[in-house]
């Protein structure tokens, strides 16, 4: 019978010294998987990565603005991380008179020009039932994301452009650029009515610069598909723009924002003209929620710092109880062979992900 080396030099060595060299061996061993585990702690890390809903994140040289509701305000951050967000700043709060003054839901920060513009949505009655909500837009007085900023009023989202009054109730509007041309994007009802159990439908118009729209709407997208279906209210919310390869893609959220069913959908621009709704491919649902993460939705997109990644950030439930208690959530996604996007499946709580190439 053979032996191996080291039964032999434990025969050779006196034992107290083996004894000796045994623990040395054991003790680099176990310093070596603590500088593995704490070196992959460094480069990983875990949702949610915060509490709150309807994530914006917009990217501009180099960093990182989120844009979120700040007490009955809008409030901005920046970081050169995307998985830290920096301190949040208010820069706007509602008045105390007029269309805005409360229910102030899912602003956005963008840049046009050397100015920004934040859209939101707001109503003239605080609280439910949420009947009055219309889509309105901030200006900055310079080249400073963090304002001051100038309220531009409400953004008409009406059919009846000559008539301002006949507004009807519209929020999460986005702006769309298309071959030169702008266009004003959001979720709206086809009447103001006296209840909030009303269904929801995307509608777009032209926009004659980044604070008017300009004609009337025209609907593109209603919940008609089974996987949008289903549930006690029917909604398509929360358009976002995704581009890719020549492709304009608008990720919208649909189903109901507070139940575990809420997910993701596509439309595809696959026409020419952004107001026709044939211009408009439909496809679902794209992103779901899972036995371990539930009612995934209102998403915004950015690259990795090297630009080398895409990355969805969307909100989700924090339990399969209705209602509104939700944290916010990343991870990337990559493209198919058609070029459509394919956001996989939601990387439950506590599981690490690699955090962006270049943070």
């Amino acid at each position: 019978m053979t032996f191996p080396r080291s039964f032999h030099l434990f025969l050779t060595v006196p034992y107290r010294e083996y004894r000796t060299q045994l623990y040395l061996f054991l003790l680099s061993c176990v310093l070596a998987l603590g500088a593995i585990q704490d070196t992959t702690a460094q480069n990983t890390f875990v949702n949610p990565i915060k509490d709150g809903a309807d994530p914006w994140i917009y990217q501009n040289n180099g960093f990182y603005y989120t844009c979120a509701v700040s007490g009955n305000g809008i409030a901005i951050s920046r970081s050169d991380k995307l998985t830290q967000w920096g301190e949040m700043t208010q820069v706007w709060k509602a008045p105390t008179t007029g269309w805005n003054i409360g229910n102030i839901w899912a602003p956005e920060l963008h840049r046009f020009g050397d100015r920004w513009y934040i859209y939101y949505t707001a109503g003239k009655i605080p609280g439910s039932p949420f009947i009055h909500q219309r889509s309105g837009v901030l200006r900055s007085a310079g080249t400073d994301p963090f304002g001051p900023y100038e309220d531009l009023g409400m953004l008409y989202t009406g059919d009846d452009i000559g008539n301002p009054e006949t507004v009807k109730w519209a929020i999460d509007l986005t702006p769309l650029e298309v071959d030169g041309n702008l266009y004003a994007v959001w979720s709206g009802w086809e009447e103001n009515r006296n209840t909030d159990k009303t269904s929801q439908h995307i509608y777009i118009a032209h926009m004659a610069n980044p604070f008017t729209i300009s004609s009337n709407r025209i609907k593109i997208s209603s919940p008609e598909e089974a996987w949008e279906t289903g549930g006690p209210l029917d909604l398509n919310e929360g358009p976002q723009v995704l581009r890719h390869q020549n492709k304009t893609f608008l990720i919208y959220s649909t189903r109901e924002s507070w139940l575990k069913d809420y997910r993701l959908g596509q439309l595809e621009l696959v026409g020419k003209e952004p107001m026709n709704p044939a211009s408009w491919k439909k496809t679902g649902p794209v992103f779901t929620g899972t036995k371990h993460v539930h009612g995934v939705g209102h998403c915004s997109f950015a690259k990795s710092p090297d630009g080398t990644e895409d990355w969805i950030i969307y909100h989700s439930k924090k339990t399969t109880q209705p209602g509104w208690d939700r944290d916010i959530r990343m991870q990337p996604f990559t493209w198919k062979a058609d070029g459509s996007p394919d956001f996989g499946v939601p990387v439950p709580v506590g599981k690490p992900i690699q955090k962006p190439s270049g943070e």
